[in-house]
């Protein structure tokens, strides 16, 4: 694999894994946590026209109907995080506490805060993937080499418990498909974007209680499994595409 791919990569990676432990474990609340995150996404740039020249177009970003395939995307993932809800509410698995009113200027702000982490972990976890491999890979492999990346990521996460790590790499199986099947990182990015966002902005206006974190968890998962099958028969229902590496 090309040198500067691989040390592309370790460069993202290092300072958005400092984001994460500053903003989850280290220093909650640290200003620093979020510039660095702010900084990873930002190095994309320079780190793409270092590897082949093209900036963001590296990653599979800058391509035709980006805004279509980020719009569709944040919508199938929000109507998603609301059925996972109403599951678990169905199941007794959460209880949800009067809603409130929540400003436009929250969304604003939540929709912004959601959507830079999201964009540089998929840059890390599918965009290096989807491009820059010694060879091409296939669907199966690209997603599955996609979520165990995307899962292990998650770092900080480690001590969460298996069910938070089988969550993650369903997440990961469903976001991974959509990138593939539309050779375009922004299918990924709105799905991923939007599971944040309605999450945050849901955890705000509509409070709950959650009586079993694990099961929780399972339901999450679950909902993306479902998306992943959708997305992956649509895969399979489709023309052969041109080549990943090509995009």
């Amino acid at each position: 694999m090309n040198k500067r791919v691989v040390l592309g990569f370790l460069l993202l990676l290092v300072v958005y894994q400092a984001s994460e432990g500053l903003q989850t474990v280290v220093a909650r609340g640290n200003p620093l946590g979020p510039a660095l995150m702010l900084l990873a996404l930002a190095l994309a740039w320079p780190v793409g026209r270092w590897i082949d020249g093209s900036g963001w177009r590296a990653f599979g970003l800058l391509r035709p109907r980006w805004l279509g395939l980020l719009g569709g995307g944040l919508l199938l993932a929000i109507l998603a995080k609301f059925a996972a809800e109403a599951l678990a509410l169905g199941l007794g698995i959460e209880t949800f506490a009067p809603m409130l009113a929540l400003p436009v200027s929250a969304l604003g702000l939540l929709a912004l805060t959601t959507f830079i982490p999201s964009l540089a972990e998929d840059i890390l976890t599918r965009g290096f993937l989807l491009r820059f491999t010694p060879k091409p890979l296939g669907f199966w492999a690209y997603v599955l080499a996609s979520a165990l990346l995307y899962t292990g990521n998650h770092l900080w996460r480690f001590d969460w418990g298996l069910t938070e790590q089988l969550r993650l790499f369903c997440l990961g199986l469903a976001y991974a498909a959509a990138a593939y099947r539309f050779r375009s990182l922004w299918a990924a990015v709105g799905l991923h974007w939007g599971w944040n966002f309605a999450g945050a902005a849901l955890s705000q206006a509509w409070p709950t209680t959650l009586a079993d974190a694990a099961s929780g968890r399972l339901v999450s998962a679950a909902v993306h499994l479902l998306l992943f099958a959708v997305i992956a028969g649509w895969v399979h229902a489709a023309q052969p595409a041109d080549n990943p590496s090509k995009v």
